[in-house]
């Protein structure tokens, strides 16, 4: 079974860094396109930032210039590099993907998210 599990988030404050990362396990044969999401409380879900799997990206404006979103084929890994982070930042993340297990189609997966909470 496939599963995307994230993991760095956390407690900065305003101005800092901060790294997600996002772990895809179980039997996979190919991992497609990879993006980041995030949720703040009483909003919608946002896409934020998608990573093909030839490694071509793209952003939110929201998060343009301050986040980047990068891969590691060999690790079946994404990561989020956040910096600058701002107040409105502050959200649950979750990553997402298309991966083909082995011996059927492709489907879409999400992970359980990480907290990310800027705050003085």
């Amino acid at each position: 079974q496939v599963q995307l599990v994230e993991s760095g988030g956390g407690l900065v404050q305003p101005g800092g860094s901060l790294r997600l990362s996002c772990a895809a396990s179980g039997s996979i044969f190919m991992i497609d396109a990879m993006a980041w999401y995030r949720q703040a409380p009483e909003s919608q879900r946002e896409l934020i930032a998608t990573i093909t799997s030839e490694g071509t990206t793209a952003y939110a404006d929201s998060v343009l210039g301050r986040f980047t979103i990068s891969r590691d084929k060999s690790k079946n890994t994404m990561y989020l590099q956040m910096n600058g982070l701002e107040p409105e930042d502050t959200a649950v993340y979750y990553c997402n993907a298309d991966i083909r297990a082995t011996g059927q189609s492709r489907d879409n997966y999400w992970g359980r998210g990480t907290q990310v909470t800027v705050s003085a």
